[in-house]
């Protein structure tokens, strides 16, 4: 680990002068490291890839969206009919039986009514999370808008709790590809317009400009910054910083082309 902060750095020279050899031979060894795989296991070990199958179907049809449900992975439940009849007849069984039966029917009946009354939650807190974030389905993740859990429960009369818990774990197939409904809700900052753009669609224009510019001379954080002052945005520097560094993009001398 020696000199692997000049290396950070980029500072060859300082790495050339201390091991007493030509910056030449510094410069080919970054190239030979460059090269190098961080995990070279990788390639001997066994990944599984994670399928996640839809909750939720939103598909455009026209100009306007439908919703569907995916009931394949939900249990077909019904109450038999033979204990209904037994608990309807009148001379057959003691009357601790019937009892008994009329008490776990009416835990199936619950049973049933909850996953109805689940599938009819989801259904609703998704149209209400389609109504707030129309411009990402029309456009796009550059789109998103701020939203919290307390916009969606309001709107749907619901209780704030209710709604965490029906989109945790929950995804939707979406035109823009397929999401967990969390990621619909996120922080943000104003624009200009006294509108609100979501941190999620700030990340996104961030690692755009990240990708276009010039790897020779990549954008500090406070040009990054005005580039996005200059769209509306108004964002901090720091705030780039934060959001770039929760994305893993390296800073603007990370980010420059070595050769």
């Amino acid at each position: 680990n020696h000199h692997l902060n000049h290396f950070e750095k980029k500072n060859y020279k300082a790495v050339a002068a201390a091991l007493k050899i030509p910056i030449d031979k510094v410069l080919d060894a970054v190239k030979f490291i460059v090269g190098l795989n961080p995990r070279p296991g990788s390639a001997y070990g066994q990944s599984e890839a994670t399928v996640i199958i839809p909750d939720i179907f939103i598909h455009k049809i026209g100009g306007d969206y439908v919703v569907l449900l995916n009931e394949n992975g939900l249990p077909k439940l019904r109450v038999s009919s033979y204990y209904r009849t037994l608990i309807s007849q009148n001379g057959r069984g003691s009357a601790e039986t019937k009892a008994y039966v009329q008490e776990k029917l009416r835990a199936a009946k619950w049973l049933i009514q909850s996953i109805q009354q689940r599938q009819r939650t989801i259904y609703k807190v998704t149209l209400s999370i389609l109504k707030f974030q129309r411009d990402f389905f029309d456009s796009g993740t550059c789109y998103l808008k701020p939203l919290i859990l307390r916009d969606v429960a309001e709107d749907i009369g619901m209780h704030e709790s209710t709604v965490s818990r029906v989109t945790t774990n929950k995804y939707a197939h979406t035109p823009h590809g397929i999401f967990e409904l969390k990621y619909f809700f996120s922080a943000g900052v104003n624009r200009d317009d006294g509108t609100g753009v979501a941190s999620k669609s700030i990340m996104e224009k961030l690692k755009n400009i990240c990708e276009i510019e010039d790897a020779n001379k990549p954008l500090s954080d406070q040009k990054i910054a005005d580039l996005l002052r200059k769209s509306g945005i108004n964002i901090a520097r720091r705030t780039v910083t934060k959001y770039r560094e929760t994305m893993g993009i390296l800073s603007a001398s990370g980010r420059k082309k070595l050769f």
